[in-house]
């Protein structure tokens, strides 16, 4: 039991961390568009 827990544990803070990479990556995007210069 207490290895399914260690694992969902695990698994949840895999995905915090993932989504909260995704938006960084998705923010630093928008700023790169936005900062471009225009030509």
């Amino acid at each position: 039991m207490k290895k399914l827990l260690l694992l969902a544990a695990v698994a949840a803070a895999g995905y915090v961390v993932y989504t909260k990479f995704v938006q960084d990556r998705d923010e630093r995007d928008l700023w790169a568009e936005v900062t471009d210069t225009f030509e």
